[in-house]
C-alpha cells in the first residue's frame, strides 16, 4: 500500500470517526482531551465506485471545547455567532485521493487528489426534548474543495444539508451517544467534473467522454453511537450514499449508485485539562 493511502486513510478515519462520535454532554468537561487508538474503515474508491478499500488504521482522539473553536464529533469548527436557535460556524472536511492505476474503470486516467473543504455553515435548533436527552438540528454547510497539490487548486464547491437527530444521557459523565443523519449532496459542475468526467483525452470503447454537471449529486444516510469512558473511548458508524437521481448518474465512471462506508475505532485517553467548563448546548 502507498504511502500516501495510509496517510490519507488515517485523515479519513480521523475525520469519520469524529462525525460518528463524541463526548457525553455532562454538567462539565474537561476543556481539552487526547488519545490515540486504533480502527479499521471500509469506503469506496469514490461514491459510485464499485470498488471497495478496507484499511486498519491509527485513530487520533482530540476533543476541544473553546467558546470560539471547537474540535468534537462534528469536525473542526469555528464560531462565526450563536444564539438560542441559530449558530454559524466554519467548518471543515476531508476526502481521501483516488488512485485510478488501482481503479479499473479509472485506468489510464489522472489520479484525483486528496482533498479539503473548507466553509461556512449554519445550525438551526429544530427541537429537543424534555432534558434533552434527545436534539433535532438543521446543519447547513457549504465548502470550497481544495486538491491538495502545488499548485493549490479548487477543485469546486459542495453541500449535504442533513436533518441531525442526537440521543445521549446529558445528565451522564459518561454515556452513550446515538446520532442519525440524513440528507441530499449538492455540487458545482466543476466538482462533478473532477470526480466523474471523462475528458476526450481519455475516452475509449468503454469509457466514453462525458461532461458531468453539477446540482443534485444524491443522498446519504448515516448512523453512529460511541461512548467516552473515564480511560478510552469506543465508536462506530455507517454511512450509505444514494446516487438515484443524482446529474451524474449516467457517468461511465458510476458503476454502482449505492456505497456503505463504516468504520469502527478505540481510542485510549492519555490526557486532559484540568480545566472543565460548562456544558454548551
Amino acid at each position: 500500500m502507498k504511502l500516501q493511502q495510509r496517510a490519507a486513510g488515517v485523515a479519513l478515519l480521523a475525520l469519520l470517526v469524529l462525525t460518528a462520535g463524541g463526548t457525553a454532554r455532562a454538567a462539565s468537561r474537561p476543556l481539552w482531551e487526547a488519545g490515540l487508538g486504533i480502527g479499521a474503515i471500509s469506503f469506496p474508491d469514490y461514491t459510485g465506485s464499485d470498488q471497495q478499500r478496507s484499511y486498519l488504521v491509527p485513530v487520533p482522539y482530540f476533543v476541544y471545547r473553546g467558546r470560539i473553536l471547537k474540535a468534537d464529533r462534528n469536525g473542526v469548527q469555528a464560531r462565526l455567532f450563536g444564539s438560542t436557535r441559530l449558530r454559524a460556524y466554519v467548518s471543515a472536511s476531508a476526502s481521501p485521493p483516488v488512485y485510478s492505476s488501482q481503479d479499473r474503470v479509472r485506468s489510464g486516467m489522472p489520479d484525483v487528489h486528496a482533498a479539503v473543504g473548507i466553509g461556512p455553515a449554519l445550525e438551526v435548533r429544530l427541537w429537543h426534548s424534555a432534558g434533552r436527552r434527545a436534539r433535532l438540528q438543521l446543519l447547513l454547510p457549504l465548502q470550497a474543495v481544495y486538491g491538495i497539490a502545488l499548485p493549490l487548486r479548487q477543485v469546486g464547491w459542495y453541500s449535504n444539508p442533513v436533518l441531525n437527530l442526537d440521543l445521549t444521557d446529558p445528565h451522564a459523565r459518561y454515556s452513550w451517544n446515538l446520532g442519525l443523519q440524513a440528507g441530499p449532496i449538492f455540487t458545482d459542475q466543476r466538482y462533478a467534473q473532477t470526480y466523474y468526467g471523462v475528458a476526450p483525452a481519455y475516452a475509449n470503447a468503454a469509457r466514453p467522454a462525458y461532461r458531468a454537471p453539477g446540482g443534485y449529486g444524491g443522498s446519504q444516510f448515516t448512523v453512529a453511537l460511541s461512548k467516552r469512558y473515564a480511560r478510552f473511548w469506543v465508536g462506530a458508524f455507517m454511512r450509505y450514499y444514494d446516487l438515484a437521481g443524482a446529474g451524474y448518474a449516467a457517468s461511465p465512471l458510476v458503476t454502482t449508485r449505492h456505497n456503505i462506508a463504516a468504520g469502527v475505532g478505540i481510542a485510549w485517553i492519555l490526557g486532559q485539562s484540568a480545566q472543565e467548563v460548562q456544558r454548551g448546548d
